[in-house]
């Protein structure tokens, strides 16, 4: 089953345009996951929000965002407020510039998308677009909305197709020197290290996705496996029989559809 796009819309390089759609490079979707539930009657609970104060009920048109300026004090944004700050969804990824890909750390790279055309006419454009930055070793630098939220992203070539990176802001990488400053200068004795790189030698296999598989996920789906089996099975009730339709409306139709096929046919001569 073809999964859907997650985003469609426009790849623009100057006068360059290609219909494209995205899908994430990633998923969750096959992770264990739980329903919070009442004990007592295996009822799933419903979460909601409440006045931290009074306690009572806080109805969704009553809900605001609000930045806190001090002890339980909040300037309070209305949604209308928000959206105006937002950039335009135009859907059209429009690259407004190059940098060397060696230039760009992985700390920025946040999330993955697979980038692909969306129509056959767009393909050449697309790859056009595609091989010349892969020709010179480069990324595109663009923006884009993704989730209501404007981000910054980085358009790498990769195979027949290119990976799409969401960008970190800067407020949100920390200076890597302010956490490896405490760490000496002191160099590793000579004679230890032909016996560390044996080590990684002996150690060393071609990687495998199997490295990074997860144990617990896979012995949650044992626990759960086991309790299916011990779950009762309800009793099996006789199906009622389904009248049957009747055999002239299936002529019926295919007459009609006969007679459409033929009647298109005159109308096309």
């Amino acid at each position: 089953m073809a999964l859907r796009p997650y985003w469609r819309g426009y790849l623009k390089l100057s006068l360059v345009t290609c219909p494209v759609q995205m899908m994430p490079a990633t998923s969750e979707s096959d992770k264990v996951r739980f329903h919070t539930l009442n004990r007592q009657t295996q009822n799933r609970v419903v979460s909601h929000y409440v006045d931290s104060v009074t306690g009572k009920d806080v109805t969704e048109e009553d809900e605001v965002k609000g930045y806190q300026r001090g002890e339980n004090e909040y300037v309070i944004l209305e949604d209308e407020e928000l959206e105006n700050v937002a950039l335009e969804s135009t859907k059209t990824i429009d690259i407004s510039t190059f940098t060397a890909r060696d230039s760009i750390d992985w700390i920025w790279l946040d999330a993955p998308y697979y980038l692909s055309p969306n129509d056959p006419v767009g393909q050449e454009a697309f790859s056009v677009i595609r091989d010349a930055m892969k020709a010179q070793d480069m990324v595109g630098i663009s923006r884009l909305v993704i989730s209501r939220r404007e981000r910054a992203v980085m358009l790498e070539p990769r195979g027949k197709g290119i990976v799409l990176w969401t960008l970190r802001y800067g407020d949100e990488v920390r200076d890597e020197d302010a956490y490896f400053e405490a760490i000496g200068d002191e160099k590793a004795e000579p004679e230890l290290m032909p016996l560390i790189q044996q080590l990684i030698t002996k150690q060393t296999k071609d990687w495998t996705p199997k490295m990074v598989a997860d144990p617990v996920q896979e012995r949650l789906l044992d626990i759960i496996a086991a309790k299916k089996k011990t779950l009762k099975k309800p009793a099996k009730t006789k199906a009622k029989p389904q009248p049957s339709s009747p055999a002239n409306n299936v002529v019926n139709i295919m007459d009609a559809l006969k007679k459409s096929v033929a009647a298109e046919k005159r109308a096309g001569r």
